[in-house]
């Protein structure tokens, strides 16, 4: 009773204020079936609860008025609205004013709603390459992901949502129809592709998404899609938390990225990400799973996304983001900056190699101390002023470019600082990241697969762990080899298909050809010219490690066609080796 008590008397206003921001107890389903979107609930109706205790009036409350008596209450709205426009003037702070009357009329939220509209279900067929038997395809597989409309009757994705894509159909919110779209242009780098929808019905009634400027740290953000768990659209919210130079994992190239903490799941691919205002912001693109990582999301900055537009329409086609063909070093320690003549007022980064087939090859030594890009001075970090009290890689600098452009580049040399003007292109690596959509070429003679190197053609070998069993030597070209000519691949004998003449050469797998007669392999198109022109009684490989392949000619190119037949081969080359 004494407990019953202490008990009575007026309760506090808000007992447990913490309650409602607390997540779902965990469940042996989460590592299965990721509840990221549940986890995010609880910050949005954390919002809508300070917007309503904001204009709320202190005293007694007073009676609810009939339903029918107030048509437009001001709960609804921000329960069903698409964006955080409830946050904006109250829980952010950004409106300047605190009454509930003016958010029931708030133009923003006006806005909102056909951008709400303009996030489009994206369903894709992909027809992937079988790049360790390179003249087969997969097995057929459909996904779905999500886009939004922009202006000229334009949809914007994910390039990886339609990547090797066979047929790719859109759905609008609220509609029960899919219009079949029309592939523009992939971005493979920024991960972006550009629809269209030629089925004028699709047009009606659809606002394009405005976009807008590149968010600050702590401005609030809102990712709406299509993302596993359910049918119909989804929106969850979070802020910006990191705003830096990100690894885009399906383009393999580092280019400006935002970090959210978000829920970006399966399916989000392609989503566009507003600001309080229901400007685009982004568009959600990866997202990091690790054990000791929660609700970390990524997003394409605006930025990105606008040089991927205006590349387009400047050239009708992607050409892709340049880089400075150059490997450079950080000038951080003090005995080296004396060592390579550097003032104490000087700041910069040292070349440590140059690409042979880039541009700047013809001007850039190695020692180089590359001082400024294009007036810009660069620290010897290698970062460069950003925005106030940040600073960001200065390959920053060098993505705002587009394929073509001049860039002036001030050098320290000898203790002497030159000036050179240098044009700009995209980087070609010895072991390209991806095929950009093409099938892989291969070439066959007596047996003997040859192929290029790339790395899906490592990951189809290897599996998703490549980097770790690869051979050492594929690995170490991986990361450290530099073309030493436009045109220059690394080629390899794949397999060897099992026949007479090919005896004893069975265990040779994924070596590469150096040379064939005496003269060296640069491309495989190269390869299958010396192999159809040889006239020598031999046609001798030589491959790593040593290894010699001695056939003779006649037999070899005789054996062929039999050997195709039996593996149900239709040609002994690729299409693009035909041409």
């Amino acid at each position: 009773m004494g407990d019953t008590k202490r008990k009575r008397g007026r309760k506090p206003k808000n007992p447990t204020p913490s309650q409602p921001l607390q997540s779902p107890p965990s469940s042996p389903l989460d590592d299965v079936f990721s509840l990221s979107n549940i986890e995010i609930i609880p910050s949005t109706s954390s919002a809508v609860e300070i917007t309503t205790t904001a204009s709320r009036p202190r005293g007694r409350p007073k009676k609810l008025p009939k339903l029918p008596d107030n048509p437009d209450p001001l709960p609804p709205p921000p329960i069903l609205s698409p964006c955080r426009h409830v946050s904006n003037g109250t829980a952010i702070g950004l409106g300047g004013g605190s009454g509930g009357g003016e958010l029931a009329v708030d133009p923003i939220g006006a806005r909102v709603v056909p951008a709400m509209d303009a996030v489009v279900k994206v369903f894709c067929v992909h027809t992937e390459p079988n790049f360790s038997l390179p003249w087969q395809r997969k097995r057929q597989y459909s996904s779905s992901s999500s886009g939004f409309v922009i202006s000229g009757r334009r949809v914007l994705t994910n390039a990886h949502s339609v990547e090797h894509y066979t047929q790719v159909k859109v759905k609008k919110r609220g509609s029960d129809t899919k219009y079949l779209a029309t592939v523009l242009s992939i971005g493979t780098e920024c991960d972006i592709a550009m629809l269209t929808v030629n089925n004028d019905e699709f047009w009606e009634g659809v606002s394009p998404v405005e976009f807008g400027e590149l968010p600050a740290l702590q401005d609030a953000v809102t990712v709406v899609g299509y993302p596993i768990g359910g049918d119909t659209i989804s929106v969850t919210s979070g802020v910006v938390s990191r705003i830096e130079i990100l690894s885009y994992v399906h383009g393999s190239t580092e280019l400006l990225g935002l970090q959210i903490d978000a829920a970006i799941n399966s399916g989000n691919s392609g989503g566009p990400a507003f600001n309080d205002k229901g400007n685009c912001v982004g568009i959600a693109f990866q997202s990091l799973k690790h054990e000791d990582a929660e609700n970390i999301g990524y997003v394409i900055p605006t930025p990105v996304i606008q040089h991927f537009i205006q590349d387009y329409e400047k050239n009708e086609a992607y050409t892709g983001f340049p880089i400075l063909g150059i490997e450079w070093q950080k000038m951080e320690n003090p005995d080296l900056r004396k060592a390579m003549g550097m003032k104490p007022e000087q700041k910069g980064v040292r070349i440590r190699r140059v690409d042979p087939t880039a541009p700047e090859s013809g001007v850039l030594k190695s020692s180089d101390i590359v001082l400024s890009f294009d007036g810009v001075d660069i620290a010897n970090d290698g970062t460069v002023p950003f925005r106030h009290g940040e600073r960001i890689g200065f390959s920053y600098l060098v993505s705002q470019k587009y394929a073509g452009d001049s860039s002036a580049i001030k050098v320290l040399r000898s203790s002497a600082i030159l000036n050179f003007n240098i044009k700009l292109t995209s980087h070609r690596r010895l072991i390209p990241a991806h095929n950009k959509g093409r099938p892989p070429s291969y070439y066959i003679i007596a047996g003997f697969v040859f192929t290029t190197v790339s790395v899906p053609y490592l990951r189809s070998e290897y599996g998703k762990d490549y980097e770790y069993e690869a051979p050492v030597k594929l690995l170490d070209k991986l990361l450290h080899s530099m073309p030493q000519s436009p045109d220059e691949q690394l080629v390899v004998v794949s397999q060897v298909l099992v026949s007479d003449i090919n005896i004893g050469y069975e265990d040779i797998v994924n070596t590469q050809v150096l040379a064939l007669n005496g003269k060296p392999v640069k491309n495989l198109r190269r390869l299958a010219e010396m192999v159809e022109n040889c006239d020598d009684e031999f046609l001798k490989f030589d491959l790593e490690y040593e290894q010699i392949v001695v056939l003779r000619t006649k037999t070899a190119k005789a054996a062929t066609p039999d050997i195709l037949a039996t593996h149900c081969i239709p040609s002994a080359m690729s299409v693009d080796l035909k041409a």
